[in-house]
């Protein structure tokens, strides 16, 4: 925290170091805004200097200065203390090494999470997010969307498989939701039209990788009365951009940290459909997995071909084959073994997977049978759509993979501020 004029300035921040050169001391102080130079001369303050070469590494201390042009410090002045105040010590050593430019693992990283982000870099990840987490509210906002809060504790898991994670509730089981699905075209059928919300999602799934959390912010949206699945894109390639132009307009010093650089998008993102992928991925020896699906490395391969072909970083992957959808979604009419399913895929990973929806009744109930589900379990889901429901679609998107991607990331837990894997539940 800093507040400033002409020619004074008080600082409160963190002691990343300091250096004790005999006659003069120098302390590079640290806070949300960025690095400042406190310089100390012995023979002009030596009751503040031989208080402060006492303050150790990471302590918060408040001071009163004189700012003094300096064009060879990182904000062309350097600050002449008048009072210093030592608010809180920290205890030696100090756990994680807070150097910007020492690189310490992952997993020590998230372990001191409260530590970690005191590095400008690994905020600026957050800051970034925020960003675009306040951008997306703002976006569907004005594009007439109703935000949404739906429970998080259901009775069935919303895709009908085991991937889910049981709670204890009262004197029966409950579980956490594996996404707001239902709840969203819920609101179809109660005539809101256009809703979204972001809010936690769990997947009960064993993946160690560098691209799953058990715990992720699912970003959904579901809009009624559309023509087709082409109405969910272009309505997702809208919010893409306005997310990049938001970011690259507010958060450049963070970008600088990072070392990003974000390009924005153009309208349309190309559309390649899953019998076209399957082709182009054999030149490059990738075949699709027995049910049709592409594997990670499929959608990386990709990635670099759209890239290469249409010089975009985001496309469509289209019509996917009913043996790999949900019994919720819509078939096409010429192919019914192709579905009005989608996913939006940035530098190689899946981000976005959208769907226009079986909105009719009887349609739905086959299609639940088909694949093997119990009707019972899902009466009270089939019960939205039997008294009038439009046409709807919408999607669901992670929020920390389109952070991962925007800052070329390593791993989804470095944009995760507490990650949630397997292995891991603190802190």
């Amino acid at each position: 925290m800093k507040e400033e004029n002409r020619d004074t300035i008080k600082l409160c921040g963190w002691v990343e170091n300091l250096r004790d050169l005999g006659k003069i001391l120098f302390i590079k102080v640290r806070d949300d805004s960025g690095y400042y130079q406190v310089t100390i001369i012995r023979e002009e303050s030596s009751k503040i200097f031989e208080e402060a070469k006492k303050i150790k590494p990471e302590s918060v201390i408040s001071l009163n200065g004189i700012k003094r042009a300096n064009k060879k410090v990182i904000n062309g002045y350097e600050i002449i203390p008048q009072q210093i105040e030592l608010m809180s010590e920290a205890e030696q050593p100090v756990p994680l090494n807070l150097n910007e430019n020492v690189k310490s693992s992952l997993d020590k990283e998230i372990d001191y999470r409260f530590l970690s982000l005191r590095k400008p870099s690994v905020a600026s990840i957050f800051k970034i997010q925020s960003t675009v987490s306040n951008a997306i509210v703002e976006f569907f906002q004005k594009n007439g969307f109703y935000q949404i809060h739906s429970s998080k504790i259901v009775s069935q898991a919303t895709e009908g498989g085991a991937n889910v994670f049981p709670v204890i509730y009262f004197d029966r089981t409950a579980y956490l939701a594996q996404s707001p699905q239902f709840y969203k075209q819920m609101m179809m059928s109660a005539g809101l039209e256009k809703v979204f919300e972001i809010g936690p999602v769990f997947r009960a799934e064993p993946h160690h990788t560098s691209r799953h959390l058990t715990e992720y912010t699912s970003v959904d949206i579901e809009m009624s009365f559309i023509k087709s699945y082409e109405d969910v894109m272009d309505i997702m390639e809208d919010m893409m951009i306005y997310l990049f132009k938001k970011v690259r307009k507010t958060n450049v010093r963070e970008l600088k940290s990072t070392g990003a650089s974000l390009k924005v998008p153009r309208k349309p993102f190309p559309r390649i459909n899953m019998a076209d992928a399957a082709k182009i991925l054999e030149k490059y020896g990738n075949r699709p997995k027995d049910d049709g699906d592409i594997d990670p490395e499929g959608e990386r391969i990709l990635g670099e071909y759209v890239k290469e072909r249409y010089g975009a970083e985001i496309f469509f992957l289209t019509e996917f084959p009913w043996t790999i959808a949900q019994f919720y979604h819509m078939r096409s009419k010429e192919n019914p073994n192709i579905t009005y399913r989608a996913d939006m895929i940035y530098k190689g990973l899946e981000i976005t997977t959208l769907a226009q929806r079986e909105h009719r009744y009887d349609v739905l109930v086959k299609q639940l049978k088909e694949k093997g589900l119990d009707q019972e379990k899902f009466q009270f889901y089939l019960d939205f759509f039997r008294y009038g429901v439009p046409p709807h679609g919408g999607s669901g998107t992670g929020l920390e993979r389109i952070v991962k991607q925007m800052l070329n990331l390593e791993n989804v837990a470095e944009a995760t501020l507490l990650p949630r894997t397997p292995d891991r539940l603190t802190p």
